[in-house]
């Protein structure tokens, strides 16, 4: 049977638009809800950035960067004994369908060196470099909006680790 010319444009239409899916889902597999990034008064030079990921496969956070900081990293905070203790991590899983929050007090993207001071209602680039279920790396843009720098606070904690009003 042959194709009329409409039909064939048709066929190739619907496989560029097929082959452009495929190439989105990679991108739909990890959700970013909710970024923002804590603001700064002139001469801070770190602040911290926090969202909620969620991956429809499993995934893991392998690196982040961004214009506004000299260097960006994974974080976790948590306590040990009565001390609070931070450390950077060489990656974050997102185990497959669970919701990962990125939060005070938590996880967290570490910004350092900042370049600028970063003001509220503004917005700064963050790209997460993500591997995915099939060891794919990608990168992930993300829009962070700068909230007041008191946004997030962790309450005061006393020395048995119990809050403090």
């Amino acid at each position: 049977m042959k194709m009329s010319r409409s039909m064939r444009y048709s066929v190739r239409v619907a496989a560029l638009a097929a082959g452009l899916l495929a190439g989105a889902t990679a991108f739909a597999q990890v959700t970013v809800q909710d970024a923002w990034v804590r603001g700064t008064v002139p001469g801070q030079t770190a602040s911290g950035a926090f969202m909620t990921l969620q991956s429809a496969d499993g995934a893991r956070v392998v690196g982040v960067s961004t214009p506004v900081a000299g260097t960006a990293e994974i974080h976790e905070m948590k306590m040990e004994g009565n001390v609070m203790r931070m450390r950077a991590m060489p990656s974050l899983d997102l185990p497959k369908g669970q919701t990962v929050q990125l939060k005070p007090g938590g996880y967290h993207v570490m910004l350092m060196d900042l370049k600028q001071p970063l003001v509220k209602d503004t917005t700064v680039p963050i790209t997460l470099k993500v591997e995915l279920a099939d060891k794919r790396v990608v990168e992930q843009k993300v829009e962070a909006k700068v909230r007041d720098l008191t946004a997030g606070n962790m309450p005061a904690m006393g020395h048995g680790g119990e809050h403090m009003h």
